[in-house]
């Protein structure tokens, strides 16, 4: 691409995504799945990353249980890759494992303080999830190329993502007036928290409220100041980074790693765990919205995983008086006299669902803990 958007790209990673049990536990996240048998949620990230040509750190921030299988989906990446993305994987791409989850404002001040021991310039920074569906690629490097912009002028920027149903799983971005200079870049006038159904609708009526992300813009030092403005607590916990330095790396399978450092677990100790969008978005007056031209899915139940999966392997599957079934398992399924089905065999364990009701997914997670493994 030609001109340069981010110095350094964060991914977090550290989620477990339970909606997509039993598919996705904790020791083999949703971030490691595949829709299509390629490439991972994860790996689909790292590219993307790779794809703004960084000339910093692509920082991957994740639980230590994790760290090995992200450094084994980051060297079967750079196996698939260019040589160029292939080393920069190597040297610059760096594994960074959370002494403990304390959600996204946490990590994203971990990061910032981190990328100014190794350059104590101004950083522009991009953070990306690690299990969102995102296309076409073009699209997204547009769309980061005004995200930069934004933030190098001093704004916390969002993805507004247009609505195509009233969906309450997502929060709101309430877009205002245009950014003057940067073409499809609004201020956000507030945001609004998940909604109810009749409250989504009306916001789909009006046409000014879109989706957020959960992708995010800024320049470190612009951050990190309006963290110490908004959320206090959390930066008096990272204040003894000032006299810090960077431990020594080591390599997981030839990976760049940082982890068991004493500075972030003293930090992290302190700190308490509050998403960004609370800490930071919600309350600075500095909050843009770029309006995103790409697709975005953050395939948050298995109707959405369905939609990118494909058709079911008919070697695996078989079904007798019975429509519109979804198989994703380990083992074959054979459907007789049902319909409208999502069946799960995956990790030793199966869900039965009927579509549509991917709702319910928290409470089976939280009653199979108890009932499976308690």
């Amino acid at each position: 691409m030609g001109e340069k958007t981010f110095s350094d790209i964060v991914i977090l990673a550290g989620g477990i995504g339970e909606r997509l049990w039993p598919a996705s536990v904790p020791e083999n996240p949703k971030q490691f799945l595949s829709v299509d048998g390629n490439f991972s949620f994860l790996q689909s990230s790292i590219q993307r990353a790779l794809a703004l040509e960084p000339e910093g750190k692509i920082l991957v921030i994740t639980r230590s249980s994790l760290v090995k299988g992200v450094a084994e989906q980051c060297v079967s990446l750079a196996e698939k890759s260019s040589q160029k993305d292939k080393d920069k994987i190597f040297k610059d791409l760096i594994i960074v494992a959370e002494p403990k989850p304390r959600h996204t404002c946490a990590p994203l001040v971990l990061a910032c303080k981190m990328l100014k021991f190794f350059d104590s310039s101004a950083h522009t920074i991009l953070t990306l999830a690690s299990d969102h569906i995102i296309s076409p690629l073009q699209s997204f490097l547009d769309d980061c190329a005004k995200a930069s912009k934004a933030a190098r002028k001093g704004y916390f920027v969002c993805y507004a993502i247009p609505p195509s149903s009233p969906a309450t799983g997502y929060g709101y971005i309430k877009a205002g007036s245009g950014l003057e200079g940067i073409e499809n870049v609004a201020n956000i006038d507030n945001f609004k928290e998940k909604p109810d159904l009749e409250t989504a609708k009306q916001y789909l009526k009006e046409g000014c409220y879109y989706w957020n992300s959960g992708m995010f813009a800024f320049t470190d030092d612009f951050f990190l100041n309006e963290v110490k403005k908004c959320e206090p607590s959390v930066w008096q916990a990272f204040e003894n980074f000032a006299a810090g330095s960077l431990p020594e790396e080591n390599k997981v399978l030839g990976i760049n790693c940082i982890e068991n450092w004493q500075l972030m677990n003293e930090s992290y100790e302190k700190t308490p765990s509050i998403a960004v969008d609370n800490a930071v978005a919600e309350r600075t007056d500095r909050a843009a919205a770029v309006m995103a031209s790409f697709n975005w899915d953050d395939v948050g139940s298995w109707d959405s995983f369905e939609k990118y999966a494909g058709k079911n392997d008919d070697k695996k599957v078989i079904s007798i008086e019975g429509t519109n079934n979804f198989v994703y398992s380990d083992l074959p399924v054979a459907f007789c006299g049902v319909s409208d089905l999502a069946v799960v065999v995956k990790n030793g364990k199966v869900l039965v669902m009927k579509k549509g009701s991917g709702d319910f997914m928290r409470d089976v997670v939280k009653m199979a803990k108890s009932a499976f493994e308690g």
